[in-house]
């Protein structure tokens, strides 16, 4: 039973920063495409949801890259180059 709590919670970890992402991506695209639209709508260009969507698509890619990249080094699947340093 416990197993399968902690992979419930080991998706939740993913799913949200997925989410995360999904919506930054979103709202980066909703922000550029509004200023092609009628003028009485949007005047101008959305800087601050652009921003925000800029953020949380970088936040959530980052943590799932890094969640990825820390669980192939964790069972040898990089290149030497980012293999942990042993001391000596």
């Amino acid at each position: 039973m416990q197993d399968k709590v902690k992979r419930f919670i080991a998706i939740m970890l993913l799913i949200v920063p997925g989410f995360m992402a999904t919506y930054g991506f979103l709202a980066m695209k909703d922000a550029f495409f509004a200023q092609f639209g009628p003028e009485e709508l949007n005047p101008s260009f959305m800087w601050g949801k652009f921003f925000i969507g800029l953020i949380l698509f970088f936040a959530g890619v980052a943590f799932i890259g890094g969640w990825i990249f820390f669980r192939d080094r964790k069972r040898n699947y990089v290149a030497p180059r980012f293999k942990q340093k042993r001391k000596k």
